[in-house]
């Protein structure tokens, strides 16, 4: 089978691990990379022997790619959605996914009728010890799920300088924490615990350096009488020697016992009355010198093998609108300090 021909779109900081990962891919070939950046375009050529283009359309007429991945700020995700839409051919968008709940509706519609997949770049639930997760999960030894939590502890938040050296654009997004963070975990908490019904959110800013919020909690009740917790300062740190690795700290109890997550990315599971915990082998590889255990690589290969299985891929745009619901929701919550149902969101 010929390999599937891949453009990039994009080359901000996030971008060297969607290009990795494609290189690393036996059946994808990067065939173009696009940015408005001359300095971007000369270090992808320089570090990755990319073809590059400073005109979107121009690398899509030339490369005629399989797959577009797109990733970019999401204020130029409609237009390069719109730009991309084309039978017979697969778009990674990342998150956050456009810049609100309207666009990404409308966006996702316009690709419908075009008969183009959109699939949301959301890798946390592509990282190795959560893909374990959700299999521990179903094999019922946790029983019924009473909560999860996960602290999230990055430390990356703190002075005047924060975030500059890496992702900038942090600094002046008027919405932090939730929006570009806790969709991640929203998202996670939708696939390891089921449907979302209602939301509650108190949210604040702590370094006011920065105009969103980078501090607060989340509580998410699910429909299946699970309650996930999202409790996130990204001014503090947690013990590890990576602290973007898991960049926090997960706990799941239920009625079979506690699982847990730590900062080197091991879990462990301790039965229900017993004294010891026991450690988890990971069903999927580690790499450990790449963003979350080498989640990138994995979300990539996931969306390469379903085009060429004929599978359907996870995390179609469809089904992500969900999450900006929440989203949307829980800004609500924060705002009214009431717990809100998504569906009034």
């Amino acid at each position: 089978m010929a390999d599937l021909r891949v453009c990039v779109i994009g080359l901000g900081y996030f971008s060297q691990f969607h290009l990795e990962a494609w290189q690393k891919i036996d059946t994808t070939q990067i065939v173009g990379v696009s940015d408005l950046s001359p300095d971007r375009r000369a270090w992808a050529e320089q570090e990755f022997g990319v073809q590059t283009f400073d005109d979107v359309a121009a690398m899509l007429e030339t490369c005629k790619p399989d797959i577009v991945d797109i990733v970019t700020p999401p204020p130029a995700h409609a237009a390069l959605v719109r730009l991309s839409l084309q039978k017979g051919r697969t778009l990674i968008c990342q998150k956050p996914f456009c810049v609100d709940l309207e666009e990404a509706t409308q966006i996702t519609a316009e690709a419908k009728t075009k008969d183009v997949p959109i699939v949301i770049h959301e890798n946390f639930r592509f990282q190795p010890w959560y893909r374990t997760v959700k299999t521990f999960l179903e094999t019922g030894q946790m029983g019924q799920i009473y909560r999860a939590y996960f602290a999230l502890r990055p430390g990356d938040g703190r002075g005047a300088d924060a975030y500059l050296s890496r992702q900038p654009a942090f600094q002046t997004m008027p919405k932090l924490l939730i929006h570009e963070t806790g969709v991640h975990f929203i998202d996670l908490f939708r696939w390891l615990l089921g449907p979302v019904t209602d939301v509650y959110a108190d949210l604040r800013r702590l370094n006011p350096a920065i105009a969103g919020e980078d501090a607060g909690l989340l509580v998410l009740d699910h429909a299946s009488g699970a309650q996930s917790i999202l409790d996130g300062n990204r001014l503090s740190d947690h013990q590890t020697d990576q602290p973007r690795r898991t960049m926090g700290e997960f706990e799941l109890e239920g009625e079979g016992g506690t699982l847990r997550l730590d900062g080197t990315g091991q879990l462990t599971f301790r039965a229900f009355g017993d004294q010891t915990w026991t450690s988890i082998t990971l069903s999927e590889p580690v790499d450990d010198t790449r963003f979350g255990g080498g989640c990138v690589e994995a979300l990539c290969r996931h969306v390469a093998h379903a085009i060429q299985s004929g599978t359907q891929p996870e995390n179609l745009a469809a089904e992500y609108l969900e999450v900006l619901r929440i989203e949307r929701a829980a800004y609500q919550s924060d705002k009214s300090r009431t717990k809100l149902p998504v569906s009034q969101s």
